[in-house]
């Protein structure tokens, strides 16, 4: 069955967790005290990171390393880039209108 990228990122204590583990690998314990969630929610979260290939873990001694994959947010960034661009043309107009309406 294949996961759905969109639905994975969507739950805001996923996103909390890729953003921390942007800024390198972290442990279990080591989201836990940076995010303020209690750990069982934070392994649950990371069950589904992984699952959707967006996190690899690395055991090390008793500790589990969980790193950033960011190819699949690759895949959604370019599925995101028509919109980007329609909400950037559309945004020029808005502020080509504005100058306009000052310049009045």
């Amino acid at each position: 069955m294949a996961v759905d990228l969109f639905e994975v990122v969507v739950e805001p204590h996923r996103r909390r967790i890729l953003d921390v583990l942007r800024e390198g690998d972290r442990s279990v314990s080591d989201l836990v005290d940076l995010l303020d969630i209690a750990q069982p929610t934070v392994s649950k979260h990371l069950k589904a990171l992984r699952d959707a290939g967006l996190v690899v873990v690395r055991p090390q001694a008793q500790r589990r390393w969980y790193q950033l994959r960011p190819e699949p947010l690759r895949e959604l960034d370019a599925w995101i880039e028509p919109y980007r661009t329609a909400w950037a043309g559309r945004l020029d107009v808005l502020a080509r209108h504005l100058d306009r309406t000052e310049e009045g």
